[in-house]
């Protein structure tokens, strides 16, 4: 079983972007699933019904989430509807027993279960449970299904610790949020693929996908600005790629993407 899966795509140009690479990689990789961190799709925070339908229509089969989930309220309730798997992560006490994970199919008739969790550790004012112990709860409910995990979370330790903590019940740990792809990507022990994080799908000439003079500004003068994005230039796709043994449930490689596109 071959799992395509995509870092935070970061507003229009990582979505157009998007678009404009994943026909090429399915021809090359030929995946039985694709899932997108969906987290930044909105104009860099959230989601809406309109963003969601467009990702639909590229033929994403799964949508993981992050800290800006709530940052779009209304729409976000209209999102839902929009695409029936998205998962929201586990250990918001705000999500729906229903999204806290989702059972995908492949044509070939292999299941995975997605998961996405929320870190703890420097991210903000997030109402959030333990991501360690949700995760025991989860691998407990789900029986007999190889588990992937989206870790949306801001520190390298507290990602690593999840890998290591998940080795051997996990199919894959896959860290997103800080948006800079990270080249630690390995198989841990008992078959679980490992990647502190898959990256972004965003504006290549900018901080975190955020227009770069903006931020550069910010540090400068240490006040407030109003984030923007930029709307034309080259484009990061960031993700990563997942072999599953069918038969054992275990990751037997992981190998990271890196592209880059022009709009």
């Amino acid at each position: 079983m071959i799992i395509l899966f995509f870092g935070d795509l970061v507003g229009r140009l990582g979505r157009v972007g998007l678009a404009k690479v994943l026909p090429e990689l399915k021809n090359e990789i030929k995946p039985d699933l694709i899932v997108a961190n969906i987290d930044n799709l909105a104009h860099g925070k959230g989601l809406t019904a309109k963003t969601m339908r467009e990702m639909v229509a590229l033929g994403i089969d799964c949508f993981t989430s992050g800290n800006h989930t709530w940052k779009k309220e209304e729409p976000l309730i209209a999102a839902r509807d929009s695409a029936a798997n998205l998962v929201l992560p586990a250990n918001d006490l705000r999500v729906k027993t229903s999204e806290r994970y989702k059972i995908l199919t492949t044509s070939e008739g292999e299941k995975v279960a997605l998961v996405n969790l929320l870190g703890r550790v420097n991210m903000g004012d997030q109402t959030v449970t333990c991501p360690f112990k949700e995760a025991d709860k989860l691998l407990e409910e789900i029986q007999d299904v190889p588990v992937i995990v989206d870790f949306h979370a801001e520190t390298t330790s507290e990602k690593v610790a999840l890998g290591w903590y998940l080795a051997g019940r996990a199919a894959a740990v896959l860290g997103t949020h800080t948006h800079i792809q990270t080249a630690d990507e390995r198989i841990l022990p008992g078959g679980t693929a490992y990647i502190t994080d898959v990256g972004m799908v965003g504006p290549g000439d900018s901080v975190l996908g955020v227009n770069k003079d903006t931020i550069i500004k910010k540090f400068l003068t240490d006040g407030p600005i109003i984030f923007d994005l930029p709307e034309s230039g080259p484009v990061e796709i960031n993700g990563v790629v997942i072999d599953l043994d069918a038969t054992t449930g275990k990751a037997t490689a992981i190998a990271r993407i890196r592209r880059n596109v022009i709009i």
